[in-house]
């Protein structure tokens, strides 16, 4: 599986950013002055305003992020002198907002939560209902509100890929209240994931990961991605960083899937799952749950498993000899159906165990036997 960088942001991080800003206000100043003087130049002008790109589902993107923006937050979260920036979805009138755990996870043991709403100055308290780290999740209520715009959690279950998807957050943490918002489409569905920063030694290993192209930069955590209808099918989440070969991933982001937000929301009303990170089984491999698309596209021979995508160097996976392109079909005795379900039987494995795999290599059925590792989840 590849790690993957959380995409909140820190304020210190704005530096160069401002330092930019202020030599691009510079030029500007420059090209109005000189545009004062008289030319002879005839140039053709119009007053018309730009066209919105147009959605599959016949809706402007502008109209799209008319509707859904009143619903998304900027988080800030403060203590100890430190401080982190994400994003947040209103999913109740009364002021419940969700976002990734790793957002407010400065304020676990203490500090202070603050959301502003889209177009808004004014900063607002919010506490922290429950948290799951393990699914990188959490809940916050916005002290005090009432009648608040919600977004519409859409079905990720009938995501395809190609969709198209925008993407809305607090990108690189540059204003409150003002949010970024970009384009792309699903790249991928499935995906399994280790998300961790550099800021951290924390990580967690998440699955059934919507992949998209849709640009997502840190502070875009916890933001929607959302589909041609408005609808949120995912929660930005990661974005790839260097690859095993030492080269910087382009384009690539994750989505928690809406369908698996829905699941844990009854837990995270409960006050959640206790913060400390757990050790769970690891492989290494990113997969995929096999397609009949994937089947005919690399034309494999078993209807179902997992194929592998990837195998990290030096990881227990590499150890066992699985090569990208093989199709795990079986662990210990069990049929495997997808890898979601992979995923969750290496983490439920005792550390050190032995897991036997059946694997098909090409027409080749053979065994494998990997050694299970351990990974913070």
């Amino acid at each position: 599986m590849p790690t993957a960088k959380r995409s909140r942001t820190r304020g210190v991080g704005l530096v160069a950013l401002v330092l930019v800003a202020a030599l691009v206000g510079g030029l500007v100043g420059g090209l109005i002055a000189s545009s004062t003087r008289s030319s002879s130049l005839t140039i053709d002008q119009s007053n018309a305003a730009p066209g919105g790109a147009l959605l599959p589902s016949g809706m402007t993107i502008p109209q799209l992020v008319k509707k859904v923006l009143p619903a998304v937050v900027s988080i800030d979260v403060k203590s100890q002198g430190n401080e982190d920036q994400g994003t947040g979805m209103i999913i109740s009138s009364g002021g419940m907002v969700i976002t990734n755990n790793h957002v407010i996870a400065l304020a676990a043991n203490g500090g202070q939560i603050t959301i502003t709403q889209s177009g808004s100055t004014t900063a607002q308290n919010a506490t922290l209902v429950g948290t799951i780290p393990a699914n990188d999740v959490a809940l916050l209520q916005i002290q005090g509100a009432s009648n608040l715009p919600t977004v519409t959690l859409g079905n990720s279950d009938k995501a395809v890929v190609g969709d198209a998807v925008v993407a809305i957050g607090n990108a690189l943490g540059l204003a409150a209240g003002t949010p970024t918002v970009t384009q792309g489409i699903v790249s991928a569905l499935g995906r399994t994931v280790t998300a961790g920063d550099s800021n951290s030694s924390a990580t967690e290993t998440l699955t059934n990961m919507i992949q998209t192209d849709a640009a997502i930069n840190p502070g875009n955590s916890g933001g929607p991605l959302l589909d041609a209808a408005g609808n949120v099918i995912g929660m930005n989440t990661a974005v790839a960083g260097s690859t095993s070969t030492g080269s910087n991933a382009q384009n690539i982001g994750f989505a928690i899937p809406s369908n698996t937000i829905v699941q844990l929301l009854p837990q995270l009303e409960k006050g959640g799952s206790s913060s400390t990170p757990t050790k769970t089984g690891y492989l290494g491999v990113e997969i995929a749950t096999l397609t009949p698309e994937l089947r005919s596209q690399y034309n494999l021979t078993p209807t179902s498993g997992a194929l592998v995508l990837s195998v990290v160097a030096g990881s227990p996976a590499a150890s066992s000899g699985l090569l990208q392109g093989d199709v795990i079909v079986s662990a210990n005795g069990q049929q495997i159906s997808s890898a979601e379900q992979l995923t969750q039987l290496v983490k439920a494995q005792p550390i050190g165990s032995k897991l036997k795999l059946e694997v098909y290599r090409g027409t080749r059925k053979i065994p494998i036997t990997v050694t299970v590792g351990s990974s913070s989840s």
